[in-house]
């Protein structure tokens, strides 16, 4: 990423995610309240330095809290995944600093304290951040058995097959059938119980990474051809045509989710090539 802008967590972390912030992390964003008071005290008295100080240290505050929301989203991600690289931005750490600073700042100039005993505050915030929450991973995870292939390739066809998914389910929302939403919905948990396996056991990537960038691929065009289609024209024939290819996808990903446990690369490749064929016979797109 070339931003510190964090994407929506793979649907498969969702479950995760929402009981890491039930209550982590939402402290830092009431202790800025603590700083409106003194803002309001500020204006009736007329202090403006009172008022750009505990506004400041407000707006500080809350852009601490979002950092570590963000940091604590990419450390969840980051232990969820059996293979990837530490988290870009020390985003956690970031915060704990602002914090700090923060702190060390509105106990100085804001409440009148001398230097030293603003150092042993924002030291003190420092300590409690660290202790809450604790600073950003540094280490990159990786397997044995890779054959060859870095753990940059292996989490990079890993990230490229969730945003395929993704847009899959994104095309699914527009499909007015509760047939085909259950089906596509089946085709994407396989298609995600082979990322797992893929982490698991790095060494059918070569495998796994021809079926989910390829015929994974072609999956996600086809749903997304005909929820744009079935939107323009109401036709038996393509609707029916769709049905077939469904079920072609949903039985072959299931089948190729078994091979790749059995390591049976044979029949794999010949199942894969079937189903690029009845993708590109059918004409859905």
């Amino acid at each position: 990423m070339n931003s510190l802008n964090i994407h929506k967590p793979p649907k498969r972390f969702e479950k995760k995610f929402r009981g890491w912030f039930g209550s982590t992390g939402l402290l830092l964003y009431v202790l800025p309240l603590l700083a409106i008071p003194a803002t309001i005290k500020a204006f009736i008295t007329g202090n403006l330095s009172g008022i750009i100080i505990n506004a400041s240290g407000y707006a500080l505050f809350l852009f601490a809290a979002s950092l570590l929301r963000r940091g604590l989203i990419a450390e969840a991600t980051y232990h969820e995944k059996r293979v990837t690289h530490a988290p870009k931005w020390p985003l956690k750490t970031c915060a704990a600093i602002v914090v700090a600073l923060t702190t060390f700042f509105i106990a100085w100039q804001g409440a009148q304290n001398t230097f030293w005993v603003a150092i042993a505050f924002g030291f003190d915030a420092l300590l409690g951040m660290y202790l809450s929450y604790g600073f950003d991973p540094q280490a990159e995870k990786t397997v044995t058995g890779a054959h060859g292939y870095s753990t940059e390739e292996i989490s990079k066809t890993i990230n490229e097959a969730e945003n395929v998914i993704l847009s899959i389910e994104n095309a699914n929302h527009h499909i007015r059938n509760v047939e085909f939403n259950n089906r596509i919905d089946r085709i994407c948990n396989t298609a995600r119980s082979i990322l797992v396996e893929l982490e698991a056991n790095p060494a059918t990537i070569r495998r796994t990474r021809k079926f989910l960038l390829v015929y994974l691929d072609g999956a996600s065009k086809v749903t997304a051809g005909y929820a744009s289609t079935h939107q323009q024209i109401t036709s038996l024939e393509l609707e029916q045509n769709f049905r077939n290819l469904l079920d072609s996808i949903e039985t072959v990903f299931k089948e190729q989710k078994d091979k790749l446990l059995e390591e049976d690369l044979f029949d794999l490749d010949v199942q894969m090539e079937v189903l690029a064929n009845q993708l590109k016979n059918e004409g859905v797109v």
